[in-house]
């Protein structure tokens, strides 16, 4: 009776861990599952005056809601160290600064967690705070994938940049394609304009006029005499032409110059 109730209690024992590792598993699959990336987003670089307010903007993205988890933490890094020092911290509404000297009534509270903005401002800022800020987002159970850092330079209020580099870059982009633009449009019409004048050039005609021999005058009543002197030998015309617009030219040329010809005898009668 003994032997198989210890074999039973063998073959069951395996079939017990399995389902041990099953429940861990399905555990560990419902405490990951809600998990996300948090992502947050701050300038590589700002320019504050010395002896100015200065804002440190700090934006997040989260999946989830922001609650009573949601907490903030603002780092130092001086510059040219290694080290970091942690200055600032908000949670549940409530603000915790550090002792640490540079920063010390010097810090408030600039963001909203609800529109997931964790800024924060420094008052008074001097040559000491040049260097890099950090900073850091939990709200869980989302992931932080990496803080935000921002490298901040104090500059005396001479120097400081009347533009952001950002404004600036823009500006200059905005410049150079306008240029090219008014360079382009300008181009096109000058195009257009030697093509209209290259499309309307007519006829080429040359008229080489030699004076001949004129018949002795007659009459004006002498009709047959006055017409056979006209334009066969008055004048030489030559027209270097291949479309039938300088035809008529040339024809209402000759035509005129008959009958200019035939008033000037008529008045010279």
């Amino acid at each position: 009776m003994a032997a198989p109730a210890v074999a039973r209690a063998l073959i069951a024992a395996p079939d017990r861990g399995r389902w041990l590792w099953s429940v861990l598993v399905a555990a560990l699959g419902l405490l990951t599952a809600g998990g996300s990336a948090l992502e947050v987003y701050t300038p590589k670089e700002i320019f504050v005056a010395n002896g100015t307010q200065g804002k440190l903007p700090c934006k997040f993205k989260s999946a989830n809601m922001t609650g009573t988890l949601t907490s903030v933490s603002w780092s130092f890094q001086p510059e040219g160290t290694d080290s970091t020092v942690s200055f600032f911290h908000y949670s549940q509404g409530q603000v915790y600064a550090g002792n640490y000297p540079p920063f010390k009534d010097r810090i408030s509270w600039a963001g909203d967690l609800e529109k997931k903005d964790a800024s924060i401002n420094i008052e008074n800022i001097q040559f000491i705070h040049n260097g890099t800020y950090i900073c850091d987002v939990k709200n869980p159970p989302d992931i932080v994938v990496q803080p935000g850092h921002i490298r901040l330079y104090v500059v005396e209020k001479e120097i400081l940049p009347a533009f952001p580099v950002w404004g600036v870059v823009g500006i200059v982009t905005a410049v150079v394609l306008g240029l090219t633009l008014l360079i382009t449009m300008i181009l096109a019409v000058l195009y257009r304009r030697k093509n209209s004048k290259r499309d309307y050039t007519g006829c080429n005609t040359s008229e080489n006029v030699s004076p001949v021999k004129q018949a002795p005058r007659k009459s004006p009543f002498d009709t047959e005499g006055l017409v056979k002197s006209l334009p066969s030998g008055s004048h030489q015309v030559t027209a270097d032409c291949s479309s039938a617009h300088c035809s008529m030219n040339k024809e209402k040329a000759l035509v005129s110059t008959s009958w200019r010809k035939y008033r000037e005898d008529i008045t010279f009668i």
